[in-house]
């Protein structure tokens, strides 16, 4: 079949399955609230277990690391991705996803050639372009202060 690239992506768009944006929007604003919620829950516990402020934020933000990497182990993680998609994806929950993913998909392949060195294929570029933005805007900063 020749087709010119312009015939191809009119084809493509009349077999495409049109995507119920209004769906997957409602559903990521769910599942991400809910997952704030369920962080927040969680800070309030350890505020309640005599942390401060600032301790109960960090504690937090560990357990929610430990139960995004234990949910993602499980293979439960990437099942409520399926439906919260973006909403998943956000929270601190999505980057502990994003790290731990890699290393269970390459685990096969050794330690340190397989879960070691895949571990940040996809969180690592983010690491680096947040180190590199935060870098950039302190200079600016800096400079116009």
């Amino acid at each position: 079949m020749d087709m010119s690239p312009k015939d191809y992506q009119q084809y493509v768009k009349q077999k495409a399955k049109k995507s119920p944006l209004v769906k997957d929007i409602f559903f990521a604003f769910v599942i991400g609230g809910a997952i704030c919620v369920v962080g927040q829950l969680i800070q309030n516990g350890w505020a309640g277990a005599g942390l401060d402020k600032e301790d109960a934020g960090t504690a937090t933000s560990c357990t929610l690391v430990l139960l995004s990497a234990l949910l993602t182990g499980l293979n439960l993680y990437n099942k409520l991705a399926r439906y919260g998609g973006a909403g998943t994806l956000v929270p601190i929950t999505g980057f502990a996803n994003a790290v731990v993913s890699p290393a269970i998909d390459f685990k096969s392949e050794g330690f340190v050639t397989g879960m070691a060195s895949k571990m940040f294929l996809v969180a690592g570029p983010v690491i680096v372009f947040g180190t590199m933005a935060s870098v950039i805007y302190g200079v600016f900063i800096m400079l116009t202060q």
